[in-house]
């Protein structure tokens, strides 16, 4: 046989050829990140821990057990195992495993994107690929990497519990189970990335769809949880969820393993699918293949703001939807809530408005959740700027009559305005569903009201994230810090008795749950005035700093 006539093996070998060089060079590459993803959730697993043992005493905790009782605190926190007799371990593991796990989700599959789609968005890959390198090297790579992220902060998780100065000391095997469920969600969702990184071409879009099943997972769980607490016939949606999956083992209380192998089941099938969808796709291409462009462009896409727009009309037809159906879900849970009230403890009733202003407590908070929500959205849609700009999309398109000014404030504009519509969206559907199952439909109109009200919130992160993005975008992803910060803090804060000057530094605290409070609208026009302030300052910054393609 010539050298012109021989070919190189295909076997498993030659398709994996190189995975160990590229896992170095990961490592290499997330010298830092790695470690700031591992020991930052670890750390704040022990905060979570320390901070209910130290503040909370046996009748606090009590107390605070029964939340459980009550159907919000079962859609952002859990089912609650154990808390009728309740612990420090236990309330851990029921109220903040829930956010653990989302940490731990959205660690990995922004991973597995970062090593795998953006290389091929960017052209890297394709240069790696022209050495020694199989086919299924990289996505291996990054899942041993994503893999293994997910093992090491389980570990320190379970060490960090059983040394922790928590009374009751945890035991080592429910402390265990309990990082191991937290890590089982994480492989999940790297599975998931493994599957999105091959449908399409841009690492935006499959971060997006990879966050997109990462919320209908928190949603359904989020329902099955209501449902269950207010004993409903909807608690198998539990069942349906990963999250739901790691939450049902129940550590500190039944301690149970074997859901952990449903989550390393999906996990396992997913990641195979992704390895055999990408066997089917050319390098860089997405298997949901762009459609031909039209020959001339429609008579309304002239310009910066309707390019922008263009841009986020996939992302935002998609968001939109999920607002209206969410909406409508949580707006059918406030009939059953209302017949629930004379269930629940007095003080849980007292802190939502009472027996007679509970729908409104409900309501009102729910438009803070949407609006966090929405607030994630933002920031994404934000970042999208950046992925235009290392993508060298944007110089053809400022190499014209466009300004830098027009184009970052069209983008910016456009974002604002499409978390105005998602919040109405959100309020329209939780009005019609809260109207519908009431039969009382003066709930529609404050229902909206309080859901658009939260805008400027919205818009303040939004601003911070074109200022850093104009002024210094290596520091974008630092918006995420603040966002969750944030939540943690308006959702948190109050439990954890954390002073009232600390609470007021979440963005989210100031606006007010309307229609259970009253709105603040020196708030909502200075936290408005902030976003153009920031806006401003941001585009100034970008006008003076060079592109960046790297």
């Amino acid at each position: 046989m010539s050298a012109a006539t021989r070919t190189l093996p295909s076997g498993r070998g030659s398709r994996l050829a190189g995975t160990g060089v590229l896992l170095r060079f990961m490592l290499r590459r997330d010298r830092v990140r790695l470690p700031a993803w591992v020991l930052g959730m670890t750390v704040m697993m022990a905060y979570f821990a320390n901070a209910i043992g130290t503040l909370m005493d046996g009748e606090n905790l009590a107390g605070l057990a029964g939340f459980a009782a009550n159907p919000i605190m079962a859609l952002i926190g859990g089912p609650g195992y154990g808390f009728d007799e309740i612990t420090v371990p236990r309330f851990l593991a029921g109220m903040y495993g829930a956010y653990l796990m989302l940490g731990a989700a959205f660690m990995s599959f922004t991973t597995v994107s970062r090593h795998t789609r953006v290389e091929e968005q960017t052209g890297r890959a394709e240069l790696v690929r022209a050495n020694v390198t199989g086919r299924h090297a990289p996505l291996t790579a990054a899942l041993i990497l994503t893999v293994g992220m997910n093992l090491a902060m389980s570990l320190l998780m379970g060490l960090v519990l059983i040394g922790s100065a928590v009374d009751p000391a945890p035991e080592p095997a429910p402390s265990f189970l309990f990082a191991l469920s937290i890590g089982a969600a994480g492989l999940v969702f790297a599975g998931v990335a493994a599957v999105t990184v091959q449908l399409s071409p841009f690492s935006r879009a499959a971060s997006s769809m990879a966050g997109g099943v990462l919320g209908v997972a928190f949603v359904v769980r989020g329902l099955g949880d209501m449902s269950a607490v207010q004993g409903g016939n909807l608690d198998w949606l539990s069942w349906l969820s990963p999250l739901g999956w790691s939450q049902q083992t129940a550590p500190f209380t039944l301690d149970r393993w074997w859901p952990l192998l449903l989550s390393a089941g999906l996990a396992a099938g997913l990641m195979a699918t992704g390895y055999a969808l990408q066997a089917r796709r050319d390098l860089g291409a997405g298997l949901l293949a762009d459609r031909p462009g039209a020959a001339y462009a429609a008579a309304w896409l002239r310009g910066p703001v309707s390019l922008a727009f263009r841009l986020q009309r996939s992302a935002l037809i998609g968001w939109s939807m999920a607002m209206l159906l969410a909406g409508a879900t949580f707006g059918a849970f406030v009939q059953p809530m209302r017949e629930g009230a004379e269930e629940m403890p007095e003080e849980i009733v007292a802190l939502m408005g009472g027996a007679d202003g509970i729908v409104e407590g409900y309501l009102g908070f729910m438009g803070l959740y949407f609006a966090m929500m929405v607030a994630a959205y933002a920031i994404i849609s934000l970042q999208g700027l950046r992925s235009e700009e290392q993508g060298m999309r944007a110089e053809p398109v400022l190499a014209t009559g466009v300004s830098r000014p027009a184009w970052l404030l069209s983008w910016t504009g456009v974002t604002a305005a499409g978390a105005v519509l998602l919040l109405g969206l959100a309020g329209i559907g939780e009005g019609l569903g809260a109207a519908l199952s009431t039969g009382d439909w003066g709930l529609m109109a404050p229902t909206v009201l309080g859901h658009l009200a939260h805008a400027p919130a919205v818009w303040l992160l939004l601003g911070l994230a074109v200022f850093l993005y104009g002024a210094f975008p290596r520091l974008l992803g630092a918006v995420w810090a603040v966002f969750v910060y944030g939540v943690f803090m308006s959702l948190f804060g109050q439990m954890l008795d954390t002073p009232e000057a600390v609470l007021n530094t979440s963005p989210f605290q100031h606006i007010g749950q309307y229609p259970a409070e009253d709105l603040s609208w020196v708030a909502i026009g200075g936290f408005a005035g902030v976003f153009v302030l920031l806006s401003a300052l941001g585009t100034a910054a970008f006008r003076r700093r060079d592109l960046s393609t790297a």
